[in-house]
């Protein structure tokens, strides 16, 4: 890609979109749109015209992807050449529980209006972004993405499954029919920088930074987390995943072709950091990084979800890119993150 390319970047406000930006302010992007829908993003210092010699390097602007017309209106306005789509509604397994109507009713929405207005307005690449929870409950570890359709998924994220499911067979249909060059990565289980810590509808591990770090603060005897602590999962900090983000946009045609736009093999990729844990193991590497001393039990009267999810990066790995950030050099970032923003 070249700086000053035009990058749109759907869901900019989110842990992954932060990332992104992040990312590409970094590499010297200078042309990078963002969307949001009702919370205005804060990446810190922004560089200044006069710092880059020309216009601010990135736009925000408000959009409601789930309505067609703004999307449209969107593509219209900026004209982009590239375009991730970052955006989505996500959320733990309680919120995958109490909202299964709005999980798979907005991710469709969004995904549908992107990848269509992508394609009316002739964009060179998009990334989609999925998710491993696209697999079969019972797949093989680790998960290749040939192990895709070829099971029942896990019953308490199955609205959002079938989603990203479509979203990335959208991206394979469009490509078959209109020659775009929709590629799709299929990130493990992320966490970092702008996570959701909410108490209720977090994912595992920004819940139990949260849960540890309150029960330090106020010197509870014991933390009770979630399930048995059997299930093993493998875990990516959001900045990695950033950077195969651009390391896949950078990609020569010839590989791009070969990878994902040889049909009927897949049209993604997994991307993770090759490597999982258990539950239990977390929750105390969770403790140690945050300082937490008392107890750690488990509450198997809550359900464990998938019991294991690890994915093979084979094709990742031969495309030349691998995940540089330790699982416990990513929960200390995150949890200094944590203690700037809990309020």
């Amino acid at each position: 890609m070249h700086k000053d390319a035009t990058i749109f970047i759907a869901g900019a406000s989110g842990m992954v979109g932060s990332a992104l930006i992040r990312k590409l302010l970094s590499s010297g992007y200078t042309n990078i749109v963002g969307s949001y829908h009702s919370r205005v993003p804060n990446y810190g210092p922004i560089p200044s015209e006069k710092a880059v010699g020309g216009p601010a390097p990135i736009n925000l602007l408000r959009v409601d992807l789930i309505r067609q017309d703004e999307v449209r209106g969107c593509f219209d306005a900026i004209q982009p050449q590239y375009v991730i789509l970052a955006a989505a509604r996500v959320g733990g397994i309680q919120a995958n529980n109490d909202l299964p109507g709005q999980f798979i009713y907005e991710n469709l929405s969004i995904q549908s209006h992107v990848i269509h207005a992508a394609y009316r307005a002739g964009v060179e690449r998009l990334l989609f972004l999925g998710s491993s929870c696209i697999y079969p409950k019972k797949t093989p570890q680790p998960m290749r993405e040939e192990h895709l359709l070829t099971g029942p998924l896990e019953p308490t994220n199955e609205p959002y499954a079938i989603a990203k499911i479509a979203g990335l067979k959208m991206c394979e249909a469009y490509n078959r029919q209109y020659n775009t060059r929709f590629v799709a990565l299929m990130p493990t289980n992320l966490y970092g920088p702008n996570d959701n810590y909410d108490p209720d509808h977090s994912h595992v591990l920004p819940a139990l930074i949260r849960r540890f770090h309150e029960a330090k603060r106020r010197g509870d005897p014991e933390v009770v987390v979630w399930g048995s602590g059997r299930p093993r999962r493998e875990f990516l900090y959001v900045d990695d995943l950033a950077d195969a983000c651009l390391h896949v946009l950078a990609l020569d045609n010839q590989l791009i072709e070969e990878t994902f736009l040889n049909y009927p093999s897949p049209c993604f990729v997994n991307v993770g950091a090759g490597k999982d844990i258990a539950i239990r193991d977390l929750a105390e590497m969770v403790g140690q990084v945050i300082g937490y001393e008392g107890e750690i039990c488990f509450d198997p009267s809550k359900p464990d979800g998938t019991p294991q999810k690890l994915l093979d990066l084979s094709r990742m790995s031969k495309l030349g890119w691998r995940a540089k950030t330790s699982l416990t050099a990513g929960i200390g970032l995150a949890h200094k993150w944590y203690l700037r923003h809990e309020h």
